[in-house]
């Protein structure tokens, strides 16, 4: 999604207003895609082959129904779906928690480089070149601090893909005994998202600089910015897939049997080959049109909102 308030120049809503506006968007677009993420988190997670080895196609679909549903695999429809809602509350937490800090700080952290290097950037790559990579920086940064919401994002996919690691045990239980061990796979999330979020706004930036001429991002139609964030996001899932797999699985683990990235990494070359590393990808390609449309539509329109109201 390209971010909210991202032009060269000063967005007229207040800091506050965007965070207001982006953490709701957040919410809602929670809510509608939650399901998806949750499909998406299983498939990555599962380290058997779906397709192939000489199963049927009703082998086939079979077992794909058990990796989706879980314990809700021979359930009605309505209990397969919400059975894809686990871990809600902490992926409330994580989503308002991520949007506000990624789409609110990208733009103070763009403005900082912008002060302190707009001129390097400017004598390195060009002015417009050097625009848009100034965006993708802000962006990578950005997204290498993410790591501090890494517990958050630890739970829910746990949650997802392990509700065994939690039973008996309450949320304030689970941080109590795992203590740092909830960042387990902060190294690999940070391998993920500075490539993936330098990606995200470098890709938005460039379609909007190169594609359409804008000057000022801000002034981008809603059909420029629906393609521009596609172009971005596409781009970030693409190449942070590798990563994001290998961090789904350490963080899929259970508490009290931990494992290296490195050891998962070995095992999915040499057992599931090349192909694994983009496993879920798919369904993460086929909602990231609507998801990003619905997320930047919302946070255009709740941002002017809570600035009108918080101006009175």
């Amino acid at each position: 999604m390209s971010p909210v308030g991202g032009s060269g120049k000063k967005h007229s809503e207040s800091g506050t207003a965007r965070l207001l506006g982006s953490g709701a968007s957040g919410i809602l677009e929670l809510f509608t895609f939650h399901p998806v993420d949750t499909v998406a988190k299983r498939l990555m997670s599962n380290t058997d082959k779906i397709f192939g080895n000489g199963q049927t196609t009703k082998q086939s679909l079979g077992k794909l129904n058990q990796v989706l549903f879980r314990e809700a695999a021979n359930k009605a429809t309505i209990s397969k779906y919400l059975s894809l809602f686990p871990g809600l509350g902490y992926a409330a937490g994580y989503k308002v928690a991520q949007r506000m800090y990624k789409f609110g700080g990208q733009p103070v952290v763009r403005d900082l480089l912008d002060r302190h290097y707009g001129q390097s950037f400017t004598r390195t790559f060009g002015e417009r070149n050097g625009k848009a990579m100034m965006h993708a920086t802000a962006g990578s940064l950005i997204g290498i601090g993410e790591v501090a919401l890494l517990p958050l994002d630890v739970l829910k996919i746990k949650r997802q893909t392990n509700p065994e690691a939690f039973r008996g045990r309450g949320l304030f239980k689970i941080v109590a005994d795992e203590g740092m061990a909830l960042y387990r796979g902060a190294g690999w999330t940070v391998m993920r998202n500075a490539p993936g979020s330098f990606a995200l706004f470098g890709g938005s930036a460039f379609v909007k600089e190169f594609v359409f001429g804008l000057e000022d991002y801000n002034k981008a139609t809603f059909v420029q910015n629906f393609f521009a964030s596609i172009g971005g996001a596409v781009a970030s899932l693409t190449v942070s897939a590798p990563m994001d797999v290998i961090k789904t699985r350490i963080q899929a683990r259970s508490f009290d049997s931990p494992e290296s990235g490195t050891t998962i990494l070995r095992r999915m070359v040499q057992q599931e080959g090349f192909g694994a590393f983009f496993k879920g990808l798919t369904p993460k390609i086929l909602v990231v049109g609507p998801k990003l449309v619905f997320g930047f539509t919302l946070a255009q329109w709740f941002i002017p909102t809570f600035d009108r109201l918080l101006k009175g």
